[in-house]
């Protein structure tokens, strides 16, 4: 049957109408409901082995179109539904956004996901099941002010299944719920993301804004994800969130191998784990408890688990090396410890150094440590990044476990982000260079033939120029702000945290301010984006978001200021709202601290979508740098063996550069100078400016000069408008790479060995 008469069939058995006399949002529930049905249809991956991929994050975006694209009939659809006077993309606004992660660690285990179906590896996503998410942000008084994210309707991709596992703590024992959302593969097979929940938790325990009882387990378990953790009890809360979330997935591992009748002494040629950062690091004692229960003893159960388990390391911080006091997990999983006491006294059996010890002397058990003594492999994310684990942060182990170590260079779902972000610069692709490289990736290369092609260069300047029209659209609608989109749009959005460095952009736009007050004004408009949410009890990124929100209302407010610059907020930054900032881009801002950025994945997104990337020699920026060489990308800034000696040092003050350097005085000052204390809260610009001057644990005065530097540069680049549509080539040209097609490739080959 046609899908247009399989579709107007549908629409007549869900509501005794056809389609052009559906509201759009009976038109979305008619969607939902077919695709669910033509996924359920499809063929699952199986395999001998499989892959459970545990993470506290999957930060999957809207799914409508996504599974469209995957089961190949977007554009049929699409047609279908303007026929019938619809659009599609409306259709699509009525879709709820899934409040299952934060950042790139989430983003990434969505776009893994997809790529791991894709190439027909049998897996299972593994998180839990946040009902609010991490927040809403709303700004107010140009603060960040956070409310419930609430999600689940009766029209979902969530499935409720009979699956339930007892999850044991010291007080109380909890069954954990099994839901499920099918992954589709652009190979139209299917895996699952199965997410475990609570039945008893409860909306209406919330106090006001994000605020609720810590302490009662029962009713907040999985209310959001990462909650507050500035107490005792937000922290211990999240030692229960963790478990609960591993000991489902144990339980879940354990009770397949047995419906499969394998024996759990060879484990791990059924089953591998792959511990996504270290929120899911207890699965490891827990698989050994489990095992034990099983008949294994302790020594045949630490084997199995440490030839099962894979850690992917997504950090330096030492503030996400998660370390939790021995009497808190005594507390909360008694059961555990035995077996954690047994896994240090291996590890300091295998190495005397401290530095590697899984129980330190002051009682804290460190996750990452034990992640690293007891599974397979230890990958970073990016180049820099794992020669930066294996020669400063983790060194130690390396010395220990050199096999162990590995370098996975994160990717994205390509398709994503132009099939459904950029459909016009998808059809471009298709004219020029065919339609290969939506299966591999690297076929974007073909592009580079056309590098001095006039025609060419026009239609993709024209097609930048469409995108930034929709987000000036879009933005007009959603949030009442006007940009222009002849300017240029310089745009950073991620995570808000010092060490990305928003508040360095913050001192760009207050240099550019102070120079157009002087009557020196830029050869272009200009206009700054911003994307970020702060930790709810990040108090000092709060106030740089108030910085850069009172920034944007002084220069709106200057009539000859914002005639050539312009600086934007985007509230409640996420995925849908990234597809609309992301093809418009000109600028991708990648200012992390040298050293600091594990990866970075907007970056890649960015660079797929024909912007030009600004940043430091950092995460991913190094391997783009390599691939588009000198002229397509702008680097500055201090390189990452220079912060690291710093740090080491302990010689860099940020009071020295302020009282040394007018300009970087100047810059600073400005943040408590009368016009911005008029028009924002002094309590926080006072903080900002502070924090500055006195601590800037992320050495943005070490930078910032140069930044400013390297961004005029990268302005005036962009007046030479047939150089710039190179530029924007080159790096669409040489985004394939950073497919996570080929990031998983690499992950199968050599870690997981499943079999296709």
């Amino acid at each position: 049957m046609k899908l247009e008469n399989e579709l107007e069939e549908f629409a007549l058995a869900m509501f005794d109408r056809s389609i052009e006399n559906l509201s759009d949002k009976e038109c979305y529930v008619m969607l939902l409901n077919f695709v669910k049905k033509q996924l359920a249809k499809a063929e699952p991956v199986k395999g001998k082995k499989k892959l459970y991929y545990i993470s506290a994050e999957f930060l999957i975006g809207k799914l409508l179109s996504n599974n469209l694209i995957n089961l190949k009939i977007y554009h049929e659809v699409k047609d279908i539904l303007e026929k019938n006077g619809k659009s599609l993309s409306e259709i699509e606004d009525i879709e709820l956004e899934p409040s299952l992660g934060n950042g790139g660690l989430g983003r990434l285990a969505a776009c893994f996901l997809d790529s791991i179906t894709t190439l027909d590896l049998y897996a299972d996503g593994v998180g839990l099941n946040y009902h609010l998410g991490l927040f809403l942000q709303k700004f107010e008084n140009k603060e960040q002010k956070e409310y419930p994210n609430p999600w689940m309707s009766e029209d979902s991709w969530l499935e409720k299944t009979d699956g339930q596992f007892e999850v044991p703590f010291k007080n109380l024992t909890l069954p954990s719920r099994m839901y499920e959302i099918m992954v589709s593969g652009y190979n139209g097979k299917t895996n699952k993301l199965k997410l475990f929940d609570l039945d008893t938790v409860d909306e209406t325990i919330l106090e006001s804004g994000i605020g609720f009882d810590k302490k009662n387990i029962e009713k907040n378990l999985t209310l959001f994800l990462y909650p507050d953790d500035s107490d005792e009890d937000g922290r211990k809360l999240r030692i229960y969130q963790q478990y609960f979330l591993v000991s489902s997935a144990a339980q879940m591992i354990m009770q397949e191998m047995k419906e499969k009748n394998i024996d759990l002494h060879e484990l791990h040629k059924y089953a591998v784990v792959q511990i996504n950062d270290t929120h899911p690091s207890m699965v490891i004692p827990e698989l050994i408890r489990l095992l034990m229960e099983n008949g294994l003893d302790f020594e045949e159960a630490m084997h199995e688990v440490e030839q099962t388990c894979a850690y992917t390391n997504h950090t330096i911080l030492a503030e996400a090396l998660e370390t939790w006091p021995y009497h808190y997990l005594e507390e909360i999983v008694p059961q555990l410890m035995p077996i954690i006491e047994k896994l240090d006294q291996v590890a300091k059996e295998r190495s005397n150094n401290e530095a590697t010890f899984i129980i330190d002397k002051n009682n804290n058990i460190h996750m990452a440590s034990m992640d690293i003594h007891f599974s397979k492999s230890t990958n970073g994310v990016a180049a820099i990044h794992t020669d930066i684990l294996k020669n400063e942060e983790l060194h130690s182990f390396y010395e220990l476990y050199p096999e162990k170590f590995n370098n996975k260079t994160n990717g994205i779902t390509f398709r994503r982000w132009l099939f459904e972000a950029n459909p016009e610069l998808t059809k471009f692709l298709d004219e020029r260079i065919g339609e290969g490289y939506k299966k591999d990736a690297l076929e974007l290369r073909k592009l580079l033939e056309y590098k001095d092609d006039l025609k060419t260069l026009d239609e993709l300047r024209a097609i930048k120029h469409i995108k930034k029209r929709q987000l000036k659209t879009y933005l007009r609608e959603k949030q009442n702000i006007e940009i222009d989109d002849h300017s240029i749009y310089d745009i950073q959005i991620k995570r808000l945290h010092e060490y990305k460095r928003q508040q360095m952009n913050a001192l760009y736009i207050i240099d550019q301010y102070l120079r157009i007050k002087r009557g020196e004004y830029p050869t272009h408009p200009i206009t700054c984006i911003f994307g970020a949410k702060a930790a709810p009890a990040y108090i000092l990124a709060k106030d740089i978001i108030h910085v850069i929100l009172t920034l944007a209302e002084l220069i709106d407010q200057d009539e000859v200021v914002k005639q050539h610059l312009r600086v934007v907020m985007v509230e409640n930054y996420n995925v849908t709202k990234a597809e609309k900032l992301i093809p418009a881009a000109d600028i991708s801002e990648q200012i992390s601290l040298a050293s600091k950025e594990a990866s970075g994945t907007s970056n890649m997104k960015f660079m797929l979508n024909g912007a030009v990337t600004l940043g430091t020699d950092d995460g991913a920026n190094v391997e783009i740098h390599d691939l588009v060489g000198d002229d397509n990308i702008y680097i500055f800034g201090a390189k990452a063996d220079e912060v690291i000696d710093h740090y080491k040092n302990q010689d860099y003050h940020s009071y020295d550069l302020y009282r040394q350097n007018a300009h970087i005085q100047e810059l600073v000052d400005f943040i408590t100078s009368d016009k911005m204390m008029d028009l924002g809260n002094p309590e926080l610009l006072q903080a900002v400016h502070d924090d500055l001057i006195n601590k800037d644990w992320f050495m943005t005065l070490l930078d910032v000069e140069a930044y400013i530097e390297e961004k005029h540069k990268i302005m005036e680049a962009y007046e030479d408008r047939l150089a710039w549509s190179k530029k924007m080539l080159v790096n669409i040209a040489m985004a394939g790479y950073f497919s996570s097609d080929r990031t998983i490739e690499q992950y199968n080959e050599d870690i997981w060995k499943l079999e296709k």
